[in-house]
């Protein structure tokens, strides 16, 4: 057989649901979970259509059992499913898709742009793979609702994050509390002198890295964050959610904390997005340039195009910093009573589809992580 057939050969998303049936068994045999004799249920838990291809990676203790219910239309669970595949498809159609056109140019030319555009094309592809993923989650999650399910929650405002720690406890959470429940507390997690803490931090971080793909660019992003994460759990600096204070505003330290959080990730991003290690350092390598900075060393300028992106990426800033004491972003802030909040939450509704509409593009992209 030739090997290059292995990827047309490979079942769709095949690494969610086999993390789904590895959950399973781990559990059972851990008596956490009685082995299921509805061969169907099981069959449905592990094939679950909204979920399959890109997670959340759900455990067999939270999804399995919702099968063996019977079904019932819950009108409330259906509209709330709504409004997240309508809050997922903004995040995947207005950001992810239009940063994407300026990603792919930036990383793919990146010799031909200063310092500062790099910047730029790093930071919206933190943009880009955060709206790309979450959005997906939001849309499966809502989908599920629509025939009475509960996913688990897989993102939860990530880039409000003080530090990496907290980051890592609020991106692809059905992925980080996996490792944490079926890798790293079973090596010791915790546990032990800091050489020990390392070497399980180390080894989740790599695995994860692989779990992304066969390429040394996985493994380096994986090590990177890693490097992030040990000094916090050194120094027992992980600090706790702050989102469910009623602040208005960060204070000017929490500010920093979360623009050098978000440096720091967007850096270890441009290590995931590059097609090789190679690349990466190029890349990083010509952001360092000080003397092209500010310098445009290309026809192509974005000055006038990428306003409408910016414009976007402040407006999703705004609504989920907003929303970020709540579960869901959309209903909470607006589903109260009073014809003033009706007008309001149906000129919030009809902006978003309005932007989606006027952002569809004629060429359709993928989600980044049906690859993996």
């Amino acid at each position: 057989m030739n090997i290059s057939s292995l990827n047309i050969i490979l079942p769709v998303g095949i690494s969610f649901y086999t993390f789904q049936t590895l959950s399973y068994g781990i559990d059972v045999y851990r008596k956490k979970l009685e082995p299921t004799k509805d061969f169907t249920a099981f069959l449905a838990f592990v094939s679950f259509f909204p979920q399959l291809v890109a997670g959340p990676i759900e455990r067999a203790t939270h999804l399995l059992p919702q099968f063996y219910k019977k079904r019932h239309f819950d009108y409330e669970l259906a509209v709330g499913g709504m409004r997240l595949i309508l809050w997922g498809f903004f995040k995947k159609i207005v950001i992810a898709d239009n940063a994407a056109y300026y990603v792919n140019d930036i990383f793919t030319n990146y010799n031909q742009y200063s310092g500062g555009t790099l910047v730029l094309g790093a930071v919206l592809f933190s943009f880009q793979i955060y709206g790309d993923f979450s959005g997906y989650s939001d849309i499966a999650v809502g989908l599920s609702r629509l025939f009475g399910f509960d996913l688990m929650r897989n993102f939860n405002y990530p880039y409000f994050s003080r530090n990496t720690s907290e980051f890592w406890q609020k991106w692809h959470i059905s992925l980080s509390t996996w490792f944490r429940d079926y890798l790293y507390l079973p090596l010791g997690g915790n546990r032990g002198n800091g050489l020990f803490k390392v070497r399980n931090v180390v080894i989740v971080f790599l695995v994860s890295g692989f779990w992304h793909g066969a390429n040394w660019t996985f493994v380096c992003w994986g090590g990177l964050n890693a490097l992030l994460f040990i000094p916090l759990l050194l120094f027992k600096n992980r600090t706790a959610n702050f989102h469910n204070h009623h602040h208005l505003l960060p204070s000017i330290k929490e500010f920093l904390q979360i623009l050098l959080t978000f440096g720091l990730i967007t850096f270890t991003w441009i290590f995931f997005r590059a097609e090789s290690i190679n690349h990466a350092l190029a890349y990083i390598k010509n952001i360092a340039n000080a003397e092209h900075f500010f310098t445009i060393r290309s026809q192509t300028t974005y000055t006038k195009t990428i306003v409408p992106l910016l414009f976007y990426l402040c407006f999703l800033i705004m609504i989920e910093w907003i929303n970020r004491q709540h579960e869901y972003i959309v209903h909470p802030t607006l589903n109260k009573n009073g014809w003033q909040m009706s007008i309001l939450r149906k000129s919030f509704y009809f902006f978003i589809v309005l932007m989606i509409l006027l952002n569809i593009k004629n060429q359709a992209s993928d989600f980044i992580y049906f690859q993996f």
